[in-house]
Parts: structure tokens; sequence; C-alpha cells
């Protein structure tokens, strides 16, 4: 909590107005802050750095800990944590176990077990830039010497904002976003993140919740100058984690120029480019645009964890025309080089697209059945929040639902929405929620669908267990008070976002759109044993 006060990385109560009042000086990372002695219990071993890297990784990963201790399973630990809280996908193990061990993966020469440059061995290299072409739909050949390879996306975070920004200089990004960000780059570098704040509502030039705007961008970057702080680079993620939001090139086209007007490095994250698994969907790469604004500070970013399920191979990969830049963060890539085995799998696994005509496995296998099983996932879950009622953003790409559960807190703060987190986690299902990302309103959690059936279905029981309880429970809390029909979410409703109002008492059943009886119908039948008890059988 001391963390988050002093940050605002997290925890910590309060609403969007009383966050955004607070100077920047104040609710940024700032590492004096962080490690002062009378906050925290120091270990006399570790440096004042040290010591804040330690609190640092406590204070982020309480859930990730508590989910390795107590994994499920269905045979050893079935009561153990369902795991929606990390982003991963785990439909395809049998593809990727498969393709994997096949006997050109295990390629054994000298070369793959000596140092190699630091940037990659060229052979990777080139494959890469022939990848990215391809699913980039990039107007000419990327070149191999622009591509740098590091163990994960993590350190190419990391490795830029040290090498693009002094200590204590800054970073624009929009809210909320994926919050392992914020530790890539400060825990190394010492940069902080400034905020622009993106929400719920739906006004002005927002046609859709949590819309990026240049004019948010201007006024955060506005923000942080009137108080002394120098921004260095904008962080774009395309697609959106956690929102799902795939920017359109007009809009991707705007934010660039707008990093161009104020000459600002553009880090593109791009991690999800492949996990689009829905035809009505299109995924525009920065590297696919005719033209780049500003093509020397504009930084591409892609790795193998997510489109091709192997988070745990740790690989991703730099695309920069900016040598200076490229050569700068290569002088990390010491600390964050790939083993030599595994950039020849990585080579192979990439040179399996569909350029010609003969069936590729990549096109014709892979990515065919990892969107079908992506959208049969997405498509569970959803169907599962529509019948209890709960709002979320219907998104067609990345491994995550983004999903309203304000009704379900009673005052609206930051400590309820981890209170209700908790909760999720006593009831053995670990979910993150949007302070985590830090999101301007209370009440937003991510869910990751990426998984196989029972572990769905057992994670949306127990889900539901916990929101059926909190709502009895407001419920029974209202119940003195004089029936009104709820407007939460309502006015916000758009094709793009599923709002359901909240379950309503039956005095108030007058008011209800048909949809709600419906839902609430469902949801009866669903907690219910009538159906087993009265059977078909039984009726004769």
């Amino acid at each position: 909590q001391a963390l988050s006060e002093i940050a605002g990385l997290g925890g910590g109560g309060g609403d969007l107005q009383e966050m955004r009042a607070r100077p920047l000086s104040e609710r940024k990372a700032d590492v004096h802050g962080f490690c002062n002695p009378s906050d925290f219990q120091r270990s006399p071993y570790l440096s004042a750095r040290g010591n804040f890297a330690s609190i640092f990784r406590g204070s982020t990963e309480e859930g990730y800990k508590a989910y390795h201790a107590d994994k499920y399973d269905e045979d050893k630990n079935p009561n153990g944590i369902i795991n929606f809280g990390t982003s991963e996908n785990k439909l395809c193990f049998d593809l990727m176990s498969k393709r994997l061990t096949q006997t050109d993966m295990n390629l054994m020469e000298p070369p793959l077990l000596q140092y190699p440059d630091w940037k990659g061995h060229m052979f990777l290299r080139e494959e890469v830039a022939r990848f990215l072409t391809y699913y980039c739909k990039a107007p000419a050949p990327l070149k191999a010497e622009n591509v740098i390879v590091l163990n994960g996306c993590g350190s190419l975070f990391s490795a830029l904002a040290t090498v693009l920004c002094d200590p204590g200089e800054a970073v624009l990004i929009a809210t909320p976003f994926y919050g392992g960000i914020t530790q890539s780059v400060f825990l190394y570098g010492n940069v902080k993140l400034v905020y622009a704040y993106l929400d719920s509502k739906i006004t002005g030039t927002s046609t859709r919740p949590f819309q990026l705007t240049v004019e948010k961008l201007e006024k955060a970057l506005q923000d942080a100058r009137a108080e002394g702080v120098t921004v260095r680079a904008l962080i774009l993620l395309n697609p959106q984690n956690p929102l799902g939001d795939i920017y359109s090139l007009s809009e991707l086209r705007d934010y660039l120029e707008f990093a161009k007007r104020h000459e600002l490095h553009v880090i593109v994250d791009e991690i999800y480019m492949l996990s689009v698994f829905d035809e009505s969907a299109t995924f525009h790469s920065v590297l696919g645009m005719d033209r780049l604004p500003d093509p020397q500070r504009t930084h591409v970013m892609w790795g193998i964890s997510k489109d091709f399920a192997v988070s745990g191979i740790r690989f991703g990969t730099l695309y920069t025309e900016n040598q200076d830049v490229a050569n700068a963060v290569a002088s990390l890539c010491y600390f964050h080089g790939v083993c030599g085995p595994v950039q020849h799998k990585v080579a192979q696994l990439l040179r399996d697209r569909g350029e010609s005509v003969a069936p590729h496995w990549i096109n014709q296998v892979y990515l065919r059945a990892n969107h079908a099983r992506l959208k049969a996932a997405h498509t569970y879950v959803t169907d599962e929040l529509k019948t209890l009622g709960v709002p979320f953003l219907n998104r067609n790409a990345g491994f995550f639902v983004w999903i309203d559960f304000r009704k379900y807190l009673k005052t609206g703060t930051f400590e309820e929405e981890m209170l209700l987190w908790r909760r999720f986690l006593d009831n053995k299902v670990l979910l993150s929620c949007g302070k985590a990302f830090e999101c301007s309103e209370p009440g937003w959690f991510r869910i990751i669908f990426a998984d196989k059936t029972h572990r769905l279905q057992l994670g949306m029981q127990r889900i539901r267990k916990v929101l059926e309880e909190r709502e009895q429970e407001i419920l029974a809390e209202e119940k003195e008070q004089p029936c009104q029909s709820d407007q939460d979410g309502k006015a916000d409703s758009t094709d793009e976002v599923i709002f359901v109002s909240r379950h309503q008492e039956p005095t108030c059943a007058g008011n209800s759109s048909l949809g709600d009886l419906i839902g609430l119908l469902q949801q009866q039948m669903r907690s219910s044993d009538w159906l087993q008890k009265n059977t078909a059988e039984q009726f004769a």
C-alpha cells in the first residue's frame, strides 16, 4: 500500500479525480520514495536498489506466487487455484510440442554452442526479417541488419527504456496497459511512466470505451512537461492488452504524427499480431504502412510467446531502422541473449510459413487451429458473462476479456476492488484487477480465456459463486431502500460493448427489459437442480 501511494502502482483507494490531482512526482515511480527505510523492512544484505527490487517484485506478484504454490491439477490438486490471470495460450500444446520435436529442430553445429553476434545469429535475423515482411505486409522487404534478438519483450522494453531515456525521464503510455511494462522500464533504467488516462465513457471524440485519442496523449504530455518531467517516448500496444483493441491505420498514423511533432520515439509492441481470431477484425502492423512519419524514431517489437503459445521459450525481436538505437540495444544483449540451439529452433519455426503454393505448417495447420480454438474459448467465456449479466468489452484479439465488475463494488474504490480480487483468489481462481493495469476506474478486471474447456468451466463456476454471493450481499444491504432501476453502464452501451444491467428484485420487474429477464431466468436455471429432479422420464 505504501508502494501504491508513493508511485500509483497498485492497491490504494480513492477515485480518478483524486489520482489525477496528485502531482506526477508523487504518483510515478521514484526509487528514493520507494526505498524510504521508514516504509519498509530493509535487508542488511542488499543495497537500496536491491531492497527496492525485492519489494517491487513482491508487490506485483502476490497472486502469481499464490498460484504457483497451489496450482490446479485435475487429478493431483482439483481444489487448487485456476490461473485466469497470466496471459498465456494453453490451447496449442499438442501442435507446438509435435512441431518442436520434429527432426529438423534438432540440429547441433559448433556455431550454435559458441558466442554469437550479440544481435543474434544472422541466419535467425534473416528469417525474422522475411517472417515480418510476410505477416506485417511490409511494402518492401525488411532488412536483417535492422533486426535484433533478445530473450523476450520484457528485456526489450528494459533495453529500449535504458538507451532512449536518462534516469528520471519518462515514457508516455495510455492506461489501462500491461503492468509488467512498469517493472521493465524502471528496475534497470529508473525510467518513469506518464499516463494518458482512458475511461469507459463515450463522449466527444471517443466513440468507444477506453478509446485512445491524440487529444488524450497531448493532455498527458503537456501535464508532464508542466511539472518538469521530460518525456522521451510513447509506447503503443497493438493489439492492446488488456482491452483487446486493434488500432486502425488512420489511428496509427495519428499517433505516429503526434509523436513526430513532439520528437518522441515510438515503441510499438505487436506481440499479439497473429492472435486476432475473428475474420471480422483486421490487424494493421506499423511495418505495413506505406510511409512512417518518423522512421528513425519508430521501433517495433514482436515475439513468439503469445502467437505461438510458447511463453516458456524466451524470444523477442526488435525491428528498427535507427542503427544508433540498434547498436546501443545490442550492447545490452550481452545480458539478454538467446542460446544458440533455441535460435535454430525459432528460425526453423518461422521458416514454416506460406509464401509458396505448397501448404505450410504455420498458415495451413497452426494458425487455422489456433484461431478456431481461441474463438471457441472466447465465445464460451463471453456467453457465461452474458448469462451472469456482466458487462464486458467484446473484442477479437489476444487471450483476454476486459470485464466490468463495478456493480459488485458498493462504494467504488480501489480498496473494494482489491477485496473482490482477494475473494476470487480465496475461491481458487486468479484474475487480474484493473489497478494492476493502472485503470482509472475501480471495478474492471481482466480474465484470460485461452485455456482448456474443463478449466474454463470450473473457473467460471468459481467466479459465478463469488459474484452471486456478492450480489446477494448488496441486495440485502439495499433491501430497505426504495426500488430504483439500475443505470450503471447503460449510458455507454454500444455495438462494441455488451452491457447488461444488474439483476433486479421482482418488485422492479416491470422496469426490466426482456433481455434482463431472460438473463435472470438463465441464471436461475443454471443454479437450480430442478431440471435434474424433473426429468422427461419422471414426467412420462
